[in-house]
Order: C-alpha cells, then structure tokens, then sequence
C-alpha cells in the first residue's frame, strides 16, 4: 500500500501510449471458423460420436459470445492462420537473435508513442519495466531489449502479475520515484495474448486480443504541465486455481507431456465472476476511503477489460448506481481481453476529456487472483 507520502519524489503519470495491431477479427468471421472447425472434428469422428465414446462439438455463435463477454471484434497480430481451421493459433516465422523479438517490437512502438505525447525523448528515461501476461521468453528479459531498442540507459525488468500486470508496474515504478531512485520510469505492457488461447475452445475461444500498451510515470518535478497526480495504488493478491495457464519451460520435463494438449489458458468463469466482483469492489471502497476520496465522487473508472457483466456489477457497487458508458468507458466490445492492457487503452482513449481536478480510478484484476488500483487526479 502506497500513497503520497514524500519520501524523495512524488510520482506523477505523464503520459499514456498505445500500439494497436492493424488486423481485426470480427464475431462473425471467427464463429464461421469455429464452427467449420466443429463441423470437421464431427464429421471425422463421426462413427464415435454414434458409438457415444466421444461428444460431438457444440457450434458457436454471435449471440453467445456477446451475450457471455459483450466482446464484438479482437485485434491480432495475425488473423489468417487464427482463422483457419487446420490451425486456429497464431503463426509468424521465428526471428534470429540478432533481430527484435516481436513482443518487444509492439512494446517499443506503444513506448515511442507515450514518450512522444510527453515530449521526452529515450536519454530521459531511467528504467524499463516489461509487465504483461505472457513473456517471450525466460530471459533476457524483454524489459532490457526494449531498452536497448529505444537507446535508454539505466535498467529493465520483467514482471508478470497477470491481468493486473500494468497497476502493478505503475505501482513498482511510482515507488522507485518516490524513493529517488529514478526520476522517469517507462512500464510497458505488450500482450499478445492470442498465443495463450485455445482458439478450439467454444467457451474462450473469443476472450483475447493483441495490443501493447505503456504508461510514463515520472517525478512531479520533470513531469510536464499537463499530467495525472497518482494519489494512491493499492495491491492485493489471493491465490486461486479459476484462471490458470501451465505453459511453461519445465513443461518438456515431463515425458507424458510429449505429444499431449497444449498447455493453454483455462478458466471457471462463473466462479471467477463470482469471487472477484465484490473482492474488486469492497477493495476499491476501502482504498478511496483511505485516501479521503468518496467513491461515488470519482469522475471515472478505467476498469480492466474483461468482461462488461463484471464491470457493471463493480462499478455500481463503487458509484452506487449504474455507471455510463462517460463514466466507465469500455474498449472491450472492438479490443476484447487484453489482459494487462485493457485498463490502459480505457484510459489511454478515454481520458484527455476530463478536467483539471477530475479524480479517476485505473483498476486491474485477474489470475492470481490480482488486483490492483490507481486513483489519480487530472492536473494542467
């Protein structure tokens, strides 16, 4: 738990960038998909499905999917082979080591973006944080290859808290300024989360999108006239098994895994919707009254871009009515889930509206189970 008690500096929230991938997957396009790829595993297997060793598929559809996520479209890094159905996953040729690796391509470009709405240039930056679902790998970390790639000095590194991954780092980076250890800190989100999804999932397969995302987060003092106070974070982690992804480089330890099912993401969506809501919301309450801040006051929720039934449920829960679309945004419906990122884009699109003075929340939560919470105020 932090807030604004001085210690050396007093984080700030300079500027916001954004990297949206230019492929996009609509509802349609993807049941047409899904359901050849249904209509294929059925007909195959079609002597078993009658002998009833084996279910048939259930098809999807428009209405299902929206009606369970409120999602209508996802951006890809690659669309074609997502969509075909003897593939249904993400493929693009492997890169050399001397070449940028593609999730720090896509963070590099949402970091150029927030630097240049700031008007900092890369030699203003201390420190690189990478935080996101899925790393590219174990290591180097992609944190310092972004630095590289951006020609900033100073240190980098990766962290990985989920979908809460991003308020964690702004967290993180607001306590190195705090600390003086830094003066201007880059967290930079790349989620190319459609290479964790089972695409042959009927009850996830449209949940995920690509995006990357970053936040400058520096000291009042450099940061320029028009900023957002941070006027307190707040973490809280509870293990649960809801939402889960086993992939991981022990995984090829293991000889039964040879030949068996991928290691992908899997969930329990009505016991996540039913635990997380009211941790989410009694968690923001007792954050807003700690920091003096009536909850029903705050002029905005940029809240995590998971599904829209949950994001009602939590901010009523906060403003004590149904909120608007003006006062909790959502990017979900053209983004889908976007794990770490999703509140970021909701408040990178969706901010430059409010007025000096205007209190906002920036709110995270996922596996873990993570959440996390950002008030700031609009300054400038």
């Amino acid at each position: 738990m932090t807030d604004t008690t001085q210690l050396t500096g007093r984080p700030v929230i300079s500027s916001t960038g954004l990297f949206t991938p230019s492929e996009s997957i609509s509802n349609e396009e993807l049941v047409a998909s899904f359901n050849e790829y249904v209509r294929r595993h059925n007909e195959a297997n079609a002597d078993a499905i009658a002998a009833g060793e084996m279910e048939a598929l259930t098809e999807s559809s428009v209405e299902f999917i929206e009606k369970a996520s409120g999602i209508k479209a996802r951006h890809v890094m690659a669309k074609q082979p997502v969509l075909d159905p003897d593939v249904m996953a993400p493929r693009w040729p492997q890169r050399p080591n001397d070449e940028i690796s593609i999730l720090a391509e896509i963070g590099v470009k949402a970091a150029r973006d927030a630097l240049e709405r700031a008007g900092r240039k890369p030699e203003d930056v201390d420190a690189v944080l990478c935080a996101a679902s899925n790393m590219e790998r174990p290591y180097p970390a992609m944190a310092i290859e972004i630095q590289q790639a951006l020609g900033i000095e100073g240190f980098g590194f990766d962290m990985n808290v989920a979908c809460s991954s991003a308020t964690f780092g702004i967290q993180t980076a607001a306590d190195y300024i705090r600390a003086g250890n830094a003066k201007s800190v880059l967290v930079v989100s790349p989620e190319i989360t459609s290479g964790h999804l089972n695409w042959r999932d009927r009850d996830s397969h449209f949940i995920f999108g690509d995006v990357a995302t970053a936040v400058l987060v520096e000291d009042a003092a450099v940061a320029p006239a028009k900023h957002w106070d941070i006027l307190g974070t707040k973490l809280k982690t509870v293990f649960s098994n809801n939402i889960r992804n086993n992939f991981g480089f022990l995984n090829r330890a293991y000889p039964e895994n040879a030949g068996g099912p991928d290691k992908l993401f899997v969930q329990e969506g009505r016991k996540v919707f039913k635990e997380v809501v009211p941790m989410v919301a009694q968690m923001i309450v007792d954050e807003a009254e700690r920091l003096d801040i009536d909850p029903q006051s705050l002029r905005r929720l940029w809240l995590h871009q998971a599904n829209t039934g949950m994001n009602r449920l939590i901010a009523h829960r906060v403003l004590g009515h149904e909120a608007s679309e003006d006062e909790s945004p959502t990017v979900l419906d053209t983004y889908g889930n976007t794990s770490s990122a999703g509140s970021i884009i909701a408040f990178n699109l969706h901010s430059d509206d409010l007025q000096p003075g205007d209190t906002g929340l920036i709110c995270s939560f996922g596996a873990g189970y993570s959440a996390g919470t950002v008030f700031v105020r609009k300054v400038g």
